[in-house]
């Protein structure tokens, strides 16, 4: 049991910008903004005193950097209706991944919760380490019809997808 105790951790953060605040147009290239590096260096601190303080455990961050993350989300906006719920997702996330170093591509489960608090908006998080995960779908590289990959052509083409699932029975099947 304390070993899962230590694989999470829960805490708040600052509720991250609109959408429409956390990006802008340089030069025809979408930036982030102003307000949205404010946000990420005001959660990167949060973040990284909450690992001084041992509230997110130096064993909880060595796992997550070299297994997989689960992110569960709410957040409480100050009205119902004003934000979309999953308009501060990708920052937050980047925001978390970034102070832990974590690459962002290991999170493969997220959860996300609208809740509503008109006088203290915020996120509240729980991140987890996934020690092992096993993905639906197994693709293999086929090569191109000469048996050879030129990496030119149509990547669905030279993938196939091969599936396990349970049968009725109790035992597995391996399909294609």
């Amino acid at each position: 049991m304390a070993k899962e105790q230590e694989l999470r951790a829960r805490f708040e953060l600052p509720m991250p910008p609109s959408i429409n605040q956390q990006y802008a147009t340089v030069n025809g290239r979408r930036v982030l903004s102003r307000s949205g590096r404010e946000y990420k260096q005001e959660a990167g601190k949060a973040i990284r005193r909450l690992r001084a303080e041992g509230q997110i455990p130096d064993a909880l961050v060595q796992a997550l950097q070299h297994g997989f993350v689960s992110l569960f989300i709410d957040f409480y906006f100050t009205t119902p209706n004003r934000r979309d719920l999953d308009g501060g997702l990708k920052i937050t996330q980047d925001a978390i991944c970034d102070a832990l170093e974590v690459n962002d591509n290991r999170v493969v489960d997220l959860h996300l919760v609208k809740r509503i608090d008109p006088l203290r908006p915020r996120i509240e998080v729980e991140l987890e380490a996934i020690e092992s995960w096993e993905f639906d779908v197994q693709y293999v590289y086929l090569g191109d019809a000469n048996g050879q990959g030129t990496g030119a052509e149509d990547p669905s083409d030279r993938l196939g997808a091969s599936r396990s699932f349970r049968n009725g029975s109790g035992g597995s099947h391996t399909g294609q």
